[in-house]
C-alpha cells in the first residue's frame, strides 16, 4: 500500500482517503496549495452576542454545526444573532474526507432535545433556524423523527419563525425524508458537497444519484418548501464538473445553490488542491443565476447556511 495513504476505520467500514489527481484550469488566476490568501483570512471570534450565544447553547447542552465544523463565519453570524443546530449529538457515523465532526457511534438519542432547541430559538427571538445533524446511520430512520419533532416545538413557541433543514441522505429511507418533509419546514437543504468523479475519496458512504433523488423527491413532497444544495471547491474538481453539478440541480428542481471553498481542517483531512479567487466565485454565481436559482451565493467563505436567513422570504408558505 501506498505510505502517503491515509485509512480511517470506523464500525460502519474502513476508507482509503487517496490523492486526488490534479484539477484543470477554471481561467489561470486560480492559486495551488500553498498559504492561505489574503481573501481568506478571518477575524478572531469575539463580540457580546457571540458570547452571550455561546452561554445559551452550553446552558441548554446544544451543539452547533458552526462550532464543530470550525465554520469560518461563526464570528459574523452568531454576531448578529444567527446559528445552525446540529441535532443528535457530536459524533457522525460516517467519515467523509473532509469534515471536522468526529467519527464514532453516537450515544442514545435525546428525546428531549427538540424542545431545548425550539426553547433557544425562542430566546434568540430568532426570525429563522437552521437545523442540521450529523448522520446517524445506525438508526431505524436516520433520526429523522428528532428533525421533524424540532420543527414542531419550535412551530409552538416561535410561531413566526421560518425554518430550513440541512439533513442527512437518511440512505434513501424515503419514508424517513417523507417525515421531515410532512413537519413542513420553509426550507429543504441536502448538500451534493462536491462533483461525482470525487465522491469515492470525499463522500465516500454517499452516492451522488441518491442525493439528486432526495431532492427531487423532497420537492414533490412539498411542492411549497424551497430546495437547497452546495458544494465545496477545491478538491480537484474542473469548472466543467461545477457546471454539470449546477446542471444536475436545476434538473432536479433545486432552488437554491451554494458554494464556497474548501478549507482544510487538519493536516490528516484531503488536502487542498487548489484556491479559487473572488472574481472566479463570481463567474460562478453569473452561471448559477443564468441557470435560473432563485437564489445563487457563492463566495469564498460560504458555508451552507450562509444568509440562510435572507433567502426563506422566497418561500411560498405562510406563517
Amino acid at each position: 500500500m501506498n505510505a502517503n495513504l491515509e485509512t480511517r476505520t470506523n464500525e460502519f467500514g474502513t476508507i482509503t482517503l487517496e490523492p486526488t489527481p490534479p484539477p484543470s484550469s477554471a481561467g489561470g488566476s486560480s492559486l495551488t496549495r500553498g498559504r492561505r490568501p489574503e481573501w481568506l483570512r478571518v477575524r478572531p471570534v469575539d463580540s457580546p452576542k457571540y458570547r452571550e450565544l455561546y452561554g445559551l447553547f452550553r446552558g441548554k447542552h446544544l451543539h452547533t454545526v458552526c462550532e464543530e465544523a470550525m465554520c469560518p463565519n461563526l464570528g459574523e453570524c452568531w454576531g448578529r444573532g444567527t446559528a445552525t443546530f446540529l441535532l443528535m449529538g457530536d459524533t457522525c457515523t460516517r467519515s467523509c474526507g473532509f469534515c471536522k465532526i468526529k467519527t464514532g457511534r453516537g450515544g442514545p438519542l435525546d428525546p428531549d432535545e427538540p424542545r431545548r432547541v425550539a426553547e433557544s430559538i425562542q430566546a434568540m427571538g430568532l426570525s429563522h433556524a437552521v437545523l442540521t445533524s450529523v448522520n446517524r446511520d445506525e438508526q431505524p430512520d436516520g433520526g429523522a423523527w428528532v428533525f421533524a419533532e424540532s420543527i414542531y416545538w419550535i412551530r409552538q413557541l416561535q410561531l413566526s419563525c421560518t425554518i430550513e433543514v440541512l439533513i442527512p441522505d437518511f440512505r434513501g429511507d424515503w419514508a424517513a425524508l417523507q417525515a421531515v418533509m410532512d413537519a413542513r419546514p420553509e426550507i429543504l437543504n441536502h448538500n451534493t458537497e462536491t462533483v461525482p468523479r470525487l465522491y469515492r475519496t470525499v463522500r465516500p458512504q454517499a452516492k451522488y444519484l441518491r442525493s439528486m433523488e432526495l431532492l427531487q423527491r423532497a420537492k414533490r413532497m412539498d411542492p411549497e418548501a424551497l430546495t437547497k444544495s452546495g458544494i465545496m471547491l477545491g478538491l480537484g474538481e474542473t469548472w466543467d464538473e461545477i457546471l454539470q453539478v449546477m446542471d444536475d440541480l436545476r434538473a432536479h428542481d433545486v432552488d437554491i445553490m451554494t458554494i464556497g471553498q474548501y478549507l482544510q481542517p487538519s493536516r490528516f483531512h484531503l488536502p487542498i488542491e487548489r484556491y479559487y479567487t473572488p472574481d472566479e466565485f463570481a463567474l460562478l454565481k453569473e452561471e448559477g443565476e443564468r441557470r435560473g436559482f432563485r437564489w445563487m451565493e457563492s463566495g469564498p467563505l460560504v458555508r451552507s447556511s450562509y444568509h440562510a436567513d435572507g433567502q426563506a422570504h422566497l418561500s411560498l408558505r405562510k406563517l
